[in-house]
């Protein structure tokens, strides 16, 4: 579990909610008449990095010029929208007033913004987060629309979550490690007075998270996150603090729920379970009985995210189709479903409904469309897009879509993943990057892939995306397959996914390249130890290399979390299996070359872990490439960065998997 979504009704993800947020810095590098190369700016580290030649960027331009829109939150009384997007460095909060309006940035910072809410009842004013250097020890500000003041609501030391206003929008709940570092003690607030902090319950652990508001005020809703796999809601009272667990602990299957809210009469929840069923499907929850009445049965896909309108008569609610988002739109008042327009394959998320109960905003992405701002208007079925993103000056239409592969595994079971396809104009079996997500409790899914499309558009290279065992969206038992002392059957699962690729005419099984990013970087690690002879390369981003230290350095408030998916590396037989599997115990193993990429300030994957694996496999006498940025944390999020990341990827896949 890394985070939580502050938006109300939002499913509650155990990955990166979606980052709100952009501003001009310093060029991270320079290109003189003297010297025709790329110079690495003060923040970056780069070892066993040749040279970068000007004439890159020029090659790699388009590619590194996508923009993106995503919807942060309405105005409470106009039909304008506060988004993020970025136009100089790291994404800001910016003000559209209608449909396709100009984009006004509010927001001017070096870091990314992490996301905005109006004050939901005359929206004077907005609470937006932000931390420093990817730090993720978010702070919460006030942002006076009137006057451009910005103002610190928090200490500006601990890790606050966003928070959720009341419906009176005179304060906001959220969640603060300021007591003892580790645990996410509940705060209130009035934005407006930044002395009036007080806290409200304490708690132990960093799995604590606002959910809802009751319809008086009078209670919170909030969930205690202990995996993926379990959680559990309780109700805490506004004034006392006093909690109440809403649903009981203590069964024999761990149950997980994943997002709640107060129906408009107050007398249950809303809320998205996986009890009693595989997937994950809307429930009612009746406050006196505790009886779950299950909504969307009759979908045997995970329900991952919902919005209730503000007079309650309906719900807005997604579903993970075998990767692809749909969207439905249900009557409280007779459970059933009403027909909505067709929206392109992609995904559909951050939905959001308006106070004035007809217009739902949501962002849409897919293949051929980067992220972008939508709204629909139940009562006429219009769909309005709000942003339009630039893509470079690239034909979009043009990009590849996915086509969904499977494969089985050393145990029988079916994996699937999604492959990308180059043009048709390149002949012949093509190359391969294998890209692994991360979590482990995600998923790929098919969407737009950015600076990805210029390996397929330019250079000719597949690209495919696995969902090994672990991932989420095909099932809780799926889910738990890589749980504890099975870890290392989600890495055989790419050893089949090798042989697989063996097989097909159009792919070249002797030009593979495995890179991931978090877990997926541990898996990229993992897979070059036991498959280096068939693989000509492998790139590590953020990834983890020893699980023991891994577990030991990652920051307090999220170690116990961890703990659950991967072992207790205090249990003496689990730290000995952890270490025995750790890539950095088998490193002599990796025969090929190695690109790792970090960044300083990680607080979930430190950056020891990047500096052991290099210098490992440095004495393996195999080419090792060394990138860090001191001013990034768990992956590169400013623009300047991100580029001579991909200049540097670009060179290492030419030089090692094309050549």
């Amino acid at each position: 579990m890394d985070t939580f979504c502050d938006n109300r009704g939002m499913r509650f993800l155990s990955q990166f909610c979606t980052a709100l947020v952009a501003v001009i810095l310093l060029p991270v590098f320079m290109v003189t008449a003297q010297t025709p190369n790329i110079t690495p700016g003060d923040n970056l580290v780069v070892e066993g990095i040749p040279e970068i030649p000007a004439t890159i960027v020029e090659t790699v331009e388009r590619y590194t010029n996508f923009r993106s829109a995503s919807l942060a939150s309405w105005h409470p009384k106009r039909r304008e929208m506060l988004i993020s997007t970025r136009f100089g460095d790291t994404s800001q909060v910016h003000l559209v007033k209608s449909p396709l309006a100009s984009r006004q940035q509010l927001t001017f910072f070096p870091e990314r913004v992490g996301g905005a809410t109006f004050q939901p009842t005359e929206g004077n004013y907005f609470v937006f987060s932000k931390d420093i250097g990817g730090n993720e020890f978010n702070q919460n500000f006030h942002y006076d629309l009137g006057t451009g003041e910005i103002s610190l609501l928090t200490d500006g030391k601990s890790k606050n979550s966003r928070g959720l206003w009341s419906h009176q929008g005179d304060r906001m709940i959220y969640t603060s490690t300021r007591r003892t570092g580790n645990d996410a003690d509940f705060y209130i607030i009035n934005p407006e007075n930044s002395q009036s902090n007080s806290l409200l319950t304490k708690v132990e652990g960093g799995g604590w998270g606002p959910l809802d508001w009751s319809p008086n005020d009078s209670q919170l809703l909030i969930i205690e996150y202990i995996s993926i796999n379990e959680s559990y809601l309780w109700l805490v009272d506004t004034k006392s603090g006093e909690k109440k667990l809403v649903t009981p602990k203590g069964s024999k299957e761990k149950v997980a729920y994943f997002g709640g809210m107060f129906s408009k009469d107050g007398k249950g929840l809303y809320v998205i379970t996986d009890r009693e069923s595989e997937f994950s499907r809307l429930a009612y929850v009746d406050l006196v009985t505790l009886k779950h009445s299950y909504l969307t049965s009759d979908i045997n896909w995970d329900v991952e995210e919902f919005d209730l309108s503000e007079d309650g008569k309906h719900i807005a609610f997604v579903t993970n189709e075998d990767g692809a988002s749909v969207l439905h739109l249900l009557e409280t008042a007779t459970m059933k479903e009403k027909p909505l327009p067709k929206l392109p394959i992609g995904q559909v998320y951050r939905i959001n409904w308006h106070r004035n109960n007809e217009d739902l905003g949501f962002t849409l992405i897919s293949a051929k469309s980067t992220a972008d701002v939508y709204s629909l208007n139940i009562r006429t079925n219009q769909v309005e897009r709000w942003t339009e993103s630039e893509t470079g000056g690239l034909n979009t239409d043009n990009f590849s879509d996915a086509k969904l592969v499977r494969w089985r595994s050393f145990d029988g079971k079916t994996i699937s993943g999604f492959l990308y396809l180059p043009p048709a104009k390149f002949e012949g079996k093509r190359p391969v990057i294998i890209n692994i997500h991360g979590g482990p409790e995600s998923q790929f899914r098919p969407g737009f892939l950015g600076r990805y499309n210029y390996y397929l558009n330019e250079l000719g290279i597949a690209v495919l995306f696995p969902n090994v065992r672990g991932s989420s969206g095909y099932g809780k038992t799926f889910l738990k397959l890589d749980n504890g002392y099975q870890r290392e059957d989600s890495v055989k699962d790419i050893g089949a996914l090798l042989d697989w690729i063996a097989t097909q005419p159009n792919l070249d099984k002797d030009r593979i390249l495995v890179t991931g990013g978090s877990y997926g970087g541990y898996m990229s690690l993992a897979v070059a130890t036991k498959y280096s002879d068939k693989i000509r390369a492998a790139i590590d981003i953020v990834g983890i290399s020893n699980f023991v230290t891994f577990l030991e350095k990652t920051e307090g408030y999220r170690r116990d979390l961890r703990r659950v998916e991967y072992g207790d590396e205090r249990d003496p037989k689990m730290r000995e299996f952890l270490l025995k599997i750790s890539p950095v115990n088998n490193a002599t193993s990796i025969k090929k070359p190695l690109f790792v990429i970090h960044g300083k300030n990680d607080p979930r994957v430190p950056l020891n872990e990047a500096e052991q694996i290099v210098a490992t496999v440095r004495k393996n006498n195999v080419p090792v490439w060394y990138l860090m940025a001191k001013d990034e944390g768990h992956g590169f999020s400013k623009k300047k960065n991100r580029d001579f990341q991909f200049y540097t990827t670009v060179m290492f896949i030419k030089e090692f998997l094309l050549n």
